[in-house]
């Protein structure tokens, strides 16, 4: 008891210093506590912040601007742009278009209602190339000539099966039935020439003719010249010659006129008036030469033979 009394005394006694404490003045000085400073962007920067903000707002519209008139311009779709067109089968162009590097295509066509036009302000060139990638042909066409350069270079017909011209380095054939030549001078060929028929156009000369070597006509079946409505003039400036090896020399006219044959004399008549002679004989030397005899009742070829010791 006289315990719990004491304990109730001394709370009341650290209650009743509390309150004194507390009613009191302190006269001790509290610790200070630090400055509080504002955080943010203030002043100049802050402006300059809303400034760059602005300006890349600006830029980015201009730059969207600029991209949807661009696309407006170009003609942007989902197949292509333009005139330029991306499908299946490759891309197409519609219009005039003009390439500044090399084009390398597999196929080139035009629409079927179009032609196709290659331009260039110098040539224009086309090459093909290999699996290794050397040059095995080219075409060229530029403005003095057109050069192809390859293997071989062919012709066709509009069907493609009917081969109408061919060149290759061991020859060239020509395929079309009717060759036509209308130059003033003519044919030139420095080799020879194989053909199964030679025809002038109508109503003009044909002329064969080699100025400063042999003309030669070979056939192994035979040589046929005919003129069917006209003449056949053969002249030559030394010896005419026809020669039959296993034959004969057949001359089927209704008149057959050989000029400039020489007259044939006896050793009696040289010196003497020679008479007027209407009708001769036609003899011929050993050598075959041609020479004219007065005819008489009998042959006088034997007679006027010093003829053939001229031959």
């Amino acid at each position: 008891m006289e315990r719990s009394s004491s304990l109730g005394i001394e709370a009341l006694k650290m209650t009743q210093e509390q309150y004194i404490l507390a009613a009191q003045p302190n006269s001790l000085s509290r610790p200070e506590c630090p400055p509080v400073y504002p955080v943010g962007i203030y002043g100049w920067r802050k402006r300059c912040l809303y400034f760059f903000v602005l300006l890349l707002l600006v830029i980015m519209i201009v730059n969207l601007a600029l991209t949807i008139w661009i696309l407006k311009v170009m003609n942007f779709t989902v197949d292509g742009m333009g005139t330029l067109r991306v499908n299946k089968q490759g891309i197409r162009l519609e219009g005039i278009s003009e390439f500044l590097l090399p084009l390398y295509v597999k196929e080139i066509q035009s629409r079927k209602d179009s032609p196709l036009l290659l331009q260039s302000d110098r040539n224009v060139t086309l090459n093909a190339r290999n699996h290794l990638g050397l040059l095995t042909g080219q075409l060229t066409v530029g403005s003095e000539m057109v050069e192809a350069q390859c293997q071989k270079f062919e012709v066709r017909s509009n069907d493609g099966e009917r081969l109408l011209f061919s060149a290759a380095e061991e020859e060239i054939s020509i395929g079309t039935d009717k060759l036509r030549v209308t130059g003033t001078e003519g044919a030139v060929f420095e080799h020879s020439v194989e053909t199964p028929y030679v025809r002038a156009e109508p109503f003009q000369d044909l002329r064969l003719e080699s100025p400063t070597r042999t003309l030669t006509m070979e056939a192994p079946r035979g040589v046929e010249i005919r003129a069917e409505a006209g003449g056949l003039k053969a002249s030559c400036r030394k010896d005419l010659q026809l020669e039959s090896t296993d034959g004969e020399i057949f001359l089927n006219a209704e008149t057959i006129r050989l000029g400039g044959l020489p007259l044939g004399t006896t050793a009696a008549s040289r010196g003497a008036p020679v008479p007027k002679q209407t009708v001769y004989e036609l003899c011929a030397c050993p050598s075959g030469r041609l020479y004219l005899s007065p005819a008489a009742l009998e042959s006088t070829c034997q007679t006027t033979s010093n003829v053939c010791l001229w031959s």
